[in-house]
């Protein structure tokens, strides 16, 4: 949905419309979108920007809006572009920051103000006049303010909301007033809410409606939620759950499965007391319904949060935990990404927020943000190899140097004018001294890293880009506003270009050197074009036409020469094959201009883009060159497929590779598993492909030690998972060694030592776990979890928490000394407090032998335990496969089919693994795991048939046949393909020849002679698909399926391999005239049958619409056969009743 050009100023969903979505901008466009159908349904454009809209709730689909002075706007989407103004609302003397419309008075409105103050109107939505007003009421009263000394121009109304259970009080939020409740009618201030502190700032807040009187706030700097209720003037709890501060939270109810185990809970107790009614004295005691003090404050809401670092988040207020949470993200437009030079999971993007961001792309994970705020940043490079350091350029303060590793900027450049945009920045990749910037000055400057000018090289205008040659460290080249690129040489003696190349027809932007053919280098243009140039010929040898707005983006295939990725402003991402300037594929994903593209040389089929939009996005381009992947699946050398990458045919399929990561593997000579492994990871998206062949190498047994250094934190195998569990404590522990915590940024010493806790107690180690908790003063869950380690340990634990008792005199020593048998300690400290009764009367129970000390287990005990244990353990393996289950489930169902074998494959079960990789499309990883663990032939079989049907659609036939043969028993497989072949009769009885059959004039002799035999009947269609008549194997073959289906007690085995075998038939000798009733009869048989093996096999989705069609195809043609309309119509009855039940 991206109709707005400037920057989203509001959004709101409609009362009454659940799909409809207003939302307006400072462009002062106004839309209203239905989401379910992606589609506008309403637009007006104003002439001021639109700051605040709300819905009116008198059901009449009204959307009102302003400005931030006023007045407001009535306007019915239904009457089009008809508009009502509110007269009373264009006199404030402050400007507006909010309004919210009153949940049951339909009519009444109140506006925050800049000034503190609030208004409420009551406007009369038929004469669209105000009345009852209360103008500029509740100014925050600095005696009641924490910090004591408000400022009435710096404390606007934030945000207020209206009591959902209340038609009088509403609660306003002042910036720095804080939080109050008022009564509107009544003109008075009924509570006021005091935060912890005077510099904590409320940012945004949100009535909890399942949970009368309370409210949720979110702070403005800390990422702290705090709930209140409006009985108390304090939160009753305070929650950090970002270290960065809120933008908007809003609070929506869930119901259903978040609240099924406490409904579960709450049935089995109910059960309990009613099978238990008796009650006595001495009774089991129950625990009342509501046990502690957080489960009464924290009901079971859902929170809505965004975050000012472009975090978005669902948090469960009830189980304290993140639904879900996208950490952080660029809240502008990002101008830039580049791939990390030595390491192509990581990508480097630069937005309009003022930061540089560093993302994992495996998963999808913000690594590090850049400090401070640097304005908007336009460009970034990264240092060559593994400096780990990143050079960026910004509006108005010049460019800077960011180490990565020591998370500071270590050096600004400067040697532009004071104030000016500069727009492009390039480190040399081959001299990592030497730095290259350009911008609105019409200077390009070289200068090495610490600020010394190397050269300056004048323009006539505005320099918008700028990159170094990859085979002259020396040459560099511009785009400049004049139109023109421009070519220098820093070798030589002046400081004039020595090219210079004109065309565009307005300002030039980016430039990029091909990487793999010197000389040649593209442009990009405000014209929409752009154009390839070659230094060597001086001339422009391609025009690149399709963009209908200027272009940014641009980047060279690593790998294959000619192919080419542009971006642009009209919001999408082209490739080009520069060799013919044909358009090879277009992508309309983005929401915004298109600024930024890259890809990694390792990854060069991994395509990153970044755009106004807000959003960074990876695409695979590796259907580009399919043919190549497919060919080493089926074994063929490397060395093949490499070569210059320009044959003379100009198909996207005939690209060969000749980039330096594709010959780095083709000289690797290993066994063939590690070959399989090294191209998949070269073709492969990286989310979860080195996580399944690192599950791969220990499932054939490879030494934990041997594999990638981020198995660790991925899924890792059932085997190792109590290992790295166990070290991940470890290093939380550490913790308790460093005297300030973890620094600035980092978790705080409780949070790592409770997150080590929470590790402990999922791993069994409950000694470990008690220890933790004693560590941060939490006794009584260490003594309630003491005795599952043993009794002995336990004592040990009680007699430590007694002497902590002892110390501190307090009373609770009394029961713990009690429940241990600590008689004598019990009279000392009863003595030693004067209570001598007390004493006594605990000496007796003793003597009576109402104080026992506690023993041990017998050996009995242990025997019976060491037999427990061993069933525990039994169900301990059971529920992990089916834990791992459930998340591959999980994994496949969010489109990660790559996760979801990896899930399989750590319980030790490779068909799975492979059967996930099938169903979600990664058959080239299907193949290679299956050929790799060479234990699933017949999972591995189907990925290498589905395959084979790809080669036909590439029409590559004969690497099709090359694949079949990898199967256990490729004979049918290979006949089908090669019947389906629709080429001249010379290159098909190639064809036959490579798949070792006969050629077409010999089938069809085969096919002949074989047709007297009713035995060999299936042989016999099946020669006379491979032969120049396939029409007589169709022929009969229907006629076969036809007699078979009439003898009344047919079963759909009996007819299926028939059907899919005729399927083989050649489509130019199906659609013949003279063939259109049997091809009808083929496709309704195929139609009615594949409906029942659809239903046999759960694929109940497809079981309708096939019926459906086998009974459309029957009303089509007159045919014979022996199922009729009236049975598919019966039979689909039937079987939507049993597939809904």
């Amino acid at each position: 949905m991206a109709e707005h050009k400037k920057t989203i100023s509001a959004i709101c969903w409609c009362p009454e419309k659940p799909d409809y979505l207003a939302s307006s901008s400072l462009d002062g466009l106004l839309v209203v979108w239905d989401v379910a159908k992606q589609q506008v349904v309403a637009k007006y454009v104003c002439k001021d920007p639109v700051m605040h809209i709300g819905w009116t709730l008198n059901k009449r689909q009204c959307l009102a809006f302003m400005n931030k002075s006023g007045p407001l706007w009535l306007w019915y989407i239904q009457d089009g572009k008809n508009l009502s103004m509110v007269k009373e609302t264009q006199n404030f003397s402050s400007h507006v920051t909010t309004f919210r419309w009153h949940h049951e008075k339909h009519n009444c409105i109140a506006f925050g103000h800049g000034d503190g103050s609030i208004s409420v109107l009551d406007i009369d939505l038929e004469k669209y006049t105000g009345n009852k007003a209360h103008k500029h009421v509740f100014k925050p009263d600095a005696s009641a303010s924490l910090s004591g000394d408000i400022d009435e121009s710096d404390d606007p109304v934030m945000t207020l909301e209206w009591d959902p259970l209340s038609q009088d009080y509403l609660l306003v939020c002042n910036q720095a007033a804080g939080v109050r409740l008022v009564d509107v009618p009544g003109q008075r201030v009924i509570m006021f809410f005091a935060l912890p502190s005077a510099a904590s700032r409320v940012q945004t807040m949100s009535w909890i409606h399942n949970a009368p009187g309370m409210f949720v706030t979110g702070d403005c700097m800390g990422g702290i939620l705090r709930v209140w209720n409006v009985s108390k003037s304090t939160p009753i709890q305070n929650m950090k759950i970002k270290r960065t501060g809120f933008h908007r939270l809003e609070v929506i109810h869930m119901t259903g499965s978040n609240n099924r185990s406490d409904e579960n809970l709450k049935d089995s107790v109910t059960g309990e007391i009613k099978n238990n009614h008796h009650i006595s004295s001495t009774s089991e005691s129950r625990s009342p319904p509501v046990t502690t003090l957080s489960r009464f404050t924290l009901p079971h809401a859902q929170v809505v949060c965004t975050f000012r670092d472009g975090g978005v988040g669902l948090y469960d207020l009830g189980r304290k935990k993140w639904t879900f949470l996208r950490d952080q993200g660029h809240i502008e437009t990002i101008f830039d990404c580049k791939f990390e030079p030595d390491n192509p999971d990581h990508l480097a993007t630069a937005s309009f927020d003022g930061t540089i961001k560093i993302w994992d792309i495996p998963s999808m994970t913000c690594l590090k943000s850049s400090p401070g705020n640097e304005g908007i940043i336009y460009h970034i490079s990264w240092a060559p190899a593994d400096l780990n350091c990143i050079a960026a350029c910004t509006a108005r303060q010049g460019a800077f140097i960011w180490d990565v590793q020591k998370d500071k900027i270590i050096k600004r450049l400067s040697n532009h004018s004071p104030k000016t945009a500069v727009f492009c920045i390039a480190w040399n990749q081959t001299d990592s001294k030497s730095i290259m910037t350009c911008g609105k000055d019409g200077y390009c400057i070289v200068q090495q890293v610490d600020g010394t000018v190397i050269q300056k090289y004048k323009h006539p205008a505005a320099v918008f880009g700028c990159d170094w040659s990859p085979f002259n460290k020396d040459m560099l080249a511009t785009g400049c506003e004049d139109k023109s690129v421009r070519v220098f040489y820093m070798a030589s003696s002046t400081d004039h270009p020595i090219k210079v190349f004109s065309g565009h027809e307005s300002k030039v932007f980016h430039i990029r050197w091909n990487p793999l053919k010197e000389g040649v280098l593209c442009s990009g243009s405000d014209d929409g074009h752009i154009r390839v140039w070659d230094y060597t010929r001086d001339q422009c040898i391609c025009v690149l036409t399709g963009h209908s707005a200027p272009v940014r983006g641009l980047t060279w295939n690593a790998e294959v020469p000619t192919l080419l990725a542009s971006g642009s402003w009209d919001f999408t991402i082209r490739l080009w094959d520069t060799r013919d300037g044909a358009c090879l594929y277009t992508a309309f994903d983005h929401g915004g201009d298109v600024y930024g593209l890259t890809s990694h040389p390792s990854r060069p089929f991994l395509l990153a883009s970044s755009s106004r939009d807000s959003t960074v996005r990876l695409w695979s381009i590796t259907s580009l060159v399919q043919p190549v992947e497919l060919s080493i699946l089926a074994n063929k050398h490397p060395s093949e497929l490499s070569g210059s990458g320009e044959p003379a045919q100009t198909a996207a399929s005939s690209y060969i590779l000749c980039g330096r990561a594709w010959k780095d593997l083709s000289s690797i000579n290993s066994r063939r598993s590690s070959t399989l492994e090294s191209y998949s990871k070269f073709f492969s998206h990286p989310c979860g492909t080195a996580n399944l062949w690192d599950l791969v190498s220990v499932f054939q047994g490879r030494d934990v030690m041997m594999l990638s250094p981020a198995y660790s934190s991925g899924i890792v195998h059932q085997k190792h998972v109590i290992k790295f569990k166990g070290s991940e404590t470890q290093q939380l522990e550490m913790i308790k060694m460093s005297r300030f915590g973890g620094g600035i940024g980092a978790p705080s010493r409780e949070e790592r030592l409770r997150q080590a806790a929470k590790i402990y107690i999922q791993l069994g180690n409950v000694k470990r776990y008690c220890e933790l908790m004693v560590e941060l003063g939490e006794w009584v869950k260490a003594l309630a979890l003491a005795p599952s380690v043993s009794m002995e340990y336990w004592k040990k634990l009680n007699q430590r928490y007694c002497s902590v008792l002892l110390q501190e005199d307090n009373d609770d020593v009394v029961p713990h000394s009690v429940a241990a048998g600590s008689v004598a300690q019990l009279v000392t400290f009863y003595t030693s407090r004067g209570q001598l009764i007390d004493a006594a009367t605990v000496a007796q129970s003793a003597a009576e032998g109402c104080i026992t000390e506690v023993r041990a287990r017998t050996e009995e005990a242990d025997m019976k335990s060491s037999s427990e244990r061993d069933a525990l353990e039994q169900d301990g393996a059971r529920l992990n496969v089916e834990a791992m289950e459930d998340l591959a489930n999980y994994y496949f169902r969010n489109g990660s089919p790559t996760l979801a074998a990896c899930c399989h494959l750590a319980v030790d079960d490779p068909s799975k693994a492979i059967a996930k990789l099938i169903r979600g499309h990664e058959l080239e990883l299907a193949v290679s795991i299956g050929q790799v663990l060479g234990n699933c032939p017949n999972e591995t079989d189907v990925a290498i048939g589905f395959l084979s049907r790809r080669c036909e659609a590439l029409g590559k036939w004969e690497l099709g046949v090359d694949l079949l043969r990898l199967q256990q028993n490729p004979k049918q497989a290979l006949a089908s393909l090669c019947a389906r072949c629709s080429a001249s009769m010379a290159e098909i009885d190639t064809l036959l020849h490579k798949a070792g059959l006969p050629s077409m004039e010999a089938c069809y002799r085969k096919a002949v002679s074989l047709e007297q035999s009713s035995d060999t009947l299936e042989e016999c269609i099946q020669y006379y698909l491979l032969s120049s008549a396939p029409e007589r194997g169709l022929e009969l073959g229907l006629e076969h399926i036809k007699e078979t289906m009439q003898t009344g007690h047919w079963v759909v085995d009996d007819v299926f391999p028939m059907l899919q075998l005729l399927g083989s038939i050649r489509t130019d000798k199906l659609q013949h005239s003279k063939s259109v009733k049997t091809m009808y009869e083929l496709l309704a048989l195929s139609a009615y049958v594949g409906a029942l093996v659809a239903v046999r096999r759960q694929f109940y989705s497809v079981v309708q619409p096939l019926l459906l069609h086998a009974r459309e195809l029957l009303g089509k043609e007159r045919m014979r056969l022996p199922i009729s309309v009236a049975q598919i119509e019966e039979e689909l009855s039937l079987l939507t009743s049993m597939i809904s039940n």
